[in-house]
């Protein structure tokens, strides 16, 4: 095999075993109460940057929420900045000890959320409309709770392994 081959191959391998889980956070405070954090309604602020790094859109989003049962219900109003808006709606249940489900209109069949410590992971499929077409794209996305009242996430967003951008929001509670 030539050597380039095997270099790239280990390289690859390496990459696999860098992945930091959710469990690494779980001494590290304030603790991320979900409910607690969306008891008030929030507003974000968020970039997506393609992957050259050039910033693609600028947005705010404003979220309410409320409980159904053990459900929580996450309303996001979506305003970018090019002025066109969008709704999305969350349907998040738990689903055992620091883990969630969630549902929603555009993401296909359901986000798998898992909490530890001031960290939250979400992972889903998303079906994204860009110029007039609609791709589906899997998002990784890792919140961290800085204090009570604001939360940071990053997300990556890929097709097919091959990451398309990421997505950056901060999220403070009003």
């Amino acid at each position: 095999m030539p050597r380039f081959l095997v270099s790239l191959l280990l390289l690859l391998s390496l990459g696999g075993c860098t992945h930091v889980g959710v469990e690494h956070y779980a001494n590290q405070q304030p603790q991320l109460d979900l409910q607690r954090f969306f008891s008030k309604p929030v507003r974000t602020w968020g970039i997506f940057e393609k992957r050259s790094g050039e910033v693609a859109k600028r947005f705010e989003v404003k979220i309410t929420s409320r409980r159904e049962g053990n459900a929580l219900i996450l309303d996001e109003r979506f305003l970018y900045s090019d002025g066109t808006r969008q709704q999305r709606v969350w349907t998040l249940t738990p689903d055992g000890p620091g883990r969630w489900r969630g549902r929603a209109g555009d993401v296909v069949g359901e986000a798998i959320g898992e909490v530890a410590g001031n960290a939250l992971r979400w992972r889903y499929r998303l079906n994204l409309p860009v110029d007039g077409s609609v791709y589906e794209v899997s998002f990784d996305d890792w919140m961290y709770l800085m204090d009570e009242d604001t939360l940071i996430n990053r997300s990556s967003m890929s097709k097919f392994g091959v990451e398309w951008g990421q997505v950056t929001l901060f999220f403070r509670r009003q």
